[in-house]
């Protein structure tokens, strides 16, 4: 969840190029593809919040981790921010639940998390800028700095930690979070992290640690705390005036945090809410097929007699004889054979659908309330309670009312979202070890300037080819320089450049004097308002000096 100076990677494998050549990206008001750059020989996707790999095919994401693609949910955002516009933003998990809230002026929130690691960077600032947006259309925001996480996987000393910190917090207000509005805090001071922290480490196991980040018997136990901090982190604004839609905007390399943080809130609820049909319990592809042997034979019952199917019930064996003949997709194979298997045992027993209620955490009194809450046809047993005339929006809302009043979270799973990462301006990856690779937001305006008319393009060798043929913008960090910052919300000009550099009328000398020149304006403005925070941060409730003690260097 955290973004320190080994996340930004590449975006795509960029092409050497001379200076005479053209730029390239990932976007610009020319929404991207959402991952069809793939490098070659790129197989299984690997995501490691502290590693150093590369994200080759964002289309894999999809794939095998369930991300959504951002574009299907973009028509329902309120004026996006230029990031979704552009597809830097490619992907989410649940963000409709935060579109929804926003459109509808709903309470929600946003959170993110800087290891404070070495200086800020450009980089950074994708995710600064995420959550300033998210603040600033209404939603609460959370910005905290992971300093138990730098301490234990970094093994920074904590004087380091907090010089890091203070300037992390500057350039956060310098871009526009506002302080008054918003809470900043670091891990090691907010006690109610770090209870949650406890709560939430007695639903995880070290065997689904080692799964989600390869954790051995060589990982030391303060990293494997401090993973089930940033658990807690990414809960805390729901802790902060009730259960809430919340997004934690992020690299893809984040999203086994997201995912177990969402498995953990569920895991904390004092109920499941389900679809049922019977007395027996079916598993999520189970249901999704009986309810279609359901669907079916109900449908042809009532376009036969003209009567309401409910008339003749459907039984559970009439269910297994049609789904021995149906043919689900081949992920369902195995659901399909334990369906039939628990709908043959059930015989005559009528399927009918209802919400159930199934008992997770509930204590006794919060499991008796909500029996006297449950309005209409319900049926009572030892560990779940069936509700026949509730929708599963309405048992959803009476579940979490039920468990709130009772002392429990109420939590609802976390929502994210997932930007491109940056290509270093070298070509490759950006990264803090190589100066010439990447910008950092304390960078001498001069050095920002120098650093981009050295920049790798997307050109072509020659300008008379580039004329000829036109540049790649696809492949150049110099047009992600304007695609991610330079443009800002000018999609005019992000898509000027791009289409000027595909067809050939923009050569690369002239396109990175432009960058660079708005690269030091850009720098010289933030470094000069960085000053003006500063008085700020004197004035926020958070505490830059850390009075803990411990070990430097790698634990």
């Amino acid at each position: 969840m955290t973004d320190d100076d080994h996340t930004p990677r590449e975006v795509a494998t960029a092409a050497d190029a001379s200076a005479d050549a053209a730029p390239s990206a990932a976007g610009c008001g020319i929404a991207t593809d959402g991952g069809t750059d793939t490098a070659a020989g790129a197989d299984d996707v690997e995501l490691d919040p502290w590693g150093s790999a590369t994200v080759d095919d964002y289309r894999k994401l999809f794939e095998e981790f369930g991300i959504e693609e951002f574009d299907d949910v973009l028509p329902d955002v309120p004026h996006p921010h230029y990031l979704m516009r552009r597809g830097v933003i490619f992907g989410h998990r649940e963000y409709d639940a935060v579109a929804e809230a926003m459109a509808n002026d709903e309470p929600f929130a946003a959170l993110s998390g800087f290891m404070p690691t070495g200086d800020p960077h450009i980089g950074h600032k994708l995710v600064f800028d995420e959550l300033i947006w998210h603040q600033q259309q209404g939603g609460d925001a959370f910005g905290l700095i992971a300093d138990l996480e730098a301490h234990s996987a970094r093994g920074l000393s904590w004087d380091e930690i907090d010089e890091h910190a203070r300037s992390y917090v500057l350039s956060l207000i310098a871009l526009g979070f506002d302080p008054e509005d918003g809470t900043v805090y670091r891990q090691s001071d907010n006690r109610e992290v770090q209870d949650l922290a406890f709560e939430l480490g007695s639903k995880a196991n070290f065997s689904e640690l080692q799964a989600l980040y390869g954790f051995d018997g060589e990982t030391n136990v303060s990293h494997m705390q401090s993973t089930i901090t940033q658990m807690a982190d990414i809960l805390y604004p729901q802790l902060v005036d009730g259960p809430k839609p919340t997004v934690v905007p992020v690299g893809p390399d984040q999203d086994p945090h997201l995912r177990l943080s969402r498995d953990l809130s569920e895991r904390m609820r004092y109920f499941k809410v389900t679809e049922a049909f019977a007395s027996f319990e079916l598993g999520d592809d189970e249901r999704q097929l009986v309810r279609a042997a359901y669907d079916a034979i109900a449908g042809a019952a009532s376009g036969n007699d003209g009567d309401d199917a409910g008339d003749e019930p459907v039984r559970c064996e009439a269910a297994a004889e049609w789904l021995e003949t149906y043919e689900p997709t081949p992920e369902l194979t195995d659901a399909k054979r334990s369906a039939i298997e628990k709908l043959r045992a059930a015989g005559k027993e009528p399927l009918r659908p209802r919400v159930r209620f199934l008992d997770r955490n509930a204590t006794e009194d919060a499991f008796e309330d909500l029996i006297g809450r449950v309005e209409g046809e319900k049926r009572v047993f030892e560990g779940h309670v069936d509700a026949f005339d509730l929708t599963r929006e309405t048992a959803e809302t009476l579940a979490r009312e039920v468990e709130i009043d009772h002392d429990g979270f109420g939590f609802r799973q976390p929502s994210s979202i997932y930007h491109r990462f940056m290509s270093g301006l070298t070509g490759g990856k950006m990264s803090s070890s190589i100066p010439a690779s990447h910008i950092s937001l304390l960078d001498d305006p001069e050095d920002g300037y120098d650093k981009v008319k050295a920049a790798t393009t997307g050109g072509r060798s020659t300008a008379e080819e580039q004329r000829e043929l036109g540049g790649k913008p696809d492949e150049c960090p110099v047009y992600e320089l304007y695609a991610y910052l330079l443009a800002n919300d000018d999609d005019d000009l992000a898509r000027t450049v791009y289409e000027e550099c595909e067809d050939g009328d923009r050569l690369c000398g002239g396109c990175k004097e432009q960058a660079a020149e708005l690269m030091r304006e850009f720098l010289a403005d933030h470094q000069e308002k960085r000053e003006e925070a500063a008085e700020l941060l004197e004035g926020m409730d958070i505490d830059l000096e850390s009075d803990r003690r411990g070990t430097g260097g790698e634990h």
